[in-house]
């Protein structure tokens, strides 16, 4: 895991750097709002959508400049859909990396109001960026996290509470809440790398599978992990009646299942020249994770 250690190490560092600075100099009106958008977006975290971006760009031969703005962008997404989740009328959670959520610590409007600053500012940052491939990260990330991506997953799921759904309609919910996201990042990453179609789809691929591993791991950890390693609440996905892998498939065949995606998402890189060895342990790491 060297390879993805150094480059999770940077590109961490390098991320938050990059997120402090853009808040630094996006600063709004009223402090408060300020305050909770900082309280929200550099409280640490995995970062793994960013690393996506860079792993996949820098595998392609983009500098780490040209990866900067897909990468904040993509986790400015990713922070706003956590504060709207976290709400009352979504998900409920009171709990988020250890501490308070953003409308505990402050309050419900100013976690809609941080969710929404959050959103925008994200495309202001690709819109403002001078990569050739702007125009289409915009598109990349706006499709990914709308109707047709997350925010189309998120209902999903809402709507699945306490409904028994079938393996296909999960997976279904998933490659849209948690899966159209992690696909948007490494296609931003590949954006940035200049990949030519077929590149692209064979990222595409990866990053399905790759999504989805991820998704049967949270849920996992959701009944088998430690509540202060994972930051939240365990046991959220029964109390709140939500279809799950383990639920589904019970905890020996999930754990299988997140096995085969990994080495779904491994193959499809298999074609592709170049050294791809920080997607790869990407990939192992995602099912290895404890937290």
């Amino acid at each position: 895991m060297q390879a993805l250690n150094q480059l999770a190490s940077q590109g961490r560092e390098r991320v938050d750097s990059q997120l402090l600075k853009l808040l630094e100099t996006h600063q709004g009106p009223e402090p408060q709002l300020q305050e909770a958008l900082a309280y929200s977006l550099l409280n640490g975290g995995k970062r793994l959508r960013p690393l996506l971006v860079y792993a996949t760009g820098r595998a392609l031969g983009a500098s780490w400049e040209a990866c900067d703005a897909p990468a904040m962008a993509v986790e400015l997404i990713h922070a706003y859909s956590l504060v709207h989740d976290d709400l009352p009328a979504m998900d409920d959670d009171d709990l988020r990396r250890g501490r308070p959520t953003c409308h505990k610590a402050f309050d419900e409007a100013t976690a809609i109001l941080v969710g929404d600053a959050l959103q925008t500012l994200a495309f202001q940052v690709l819109a403002t960026s001078d990569q050739p491939a702007a125009l289409a990260s915009i598109q990349t990330l706006a499709q990914a996290s709308g109707a047709q991506g997350m925010v189309g997953g998120q209902m999903l799921d809402l709507q699945a509470e306490g409904q028994q759904l079938t393996l296909k309609q999960l997976e279904r919910l998933h490659s849209h809440k948690t899966g159209a996201l992690i696909r948007a990042a490494v296609r931003l990453g590949g954006l940035a790398g200049q990949a030519d179609t077929a590149v692209l789809a064979c990222l595409d691929a990866y990053a399905d599978a790759l999504g989805l591993a991820f998704q049967v791991q949270d849920d996992l950890l959701d009944v088998t992990g430690d509540t202060a390693k994972l930051g939240k609440n365990t046991g959220a996905d029964v109390l709140h009646q939500k279809a799950t892998y383990p639920g589904l498939l019970g905890l020996e065949a999930a754990e299988q299942k997140a096995r085969d995606l990994v080495d779904l998402a491994k193959s499809s890189l298999a074609s592709l020249p170049g050294d791809w060895t920080s997607l790869l342990q990407l990939a192992d790491w995602c099912i290895q994770r404890d937290h």
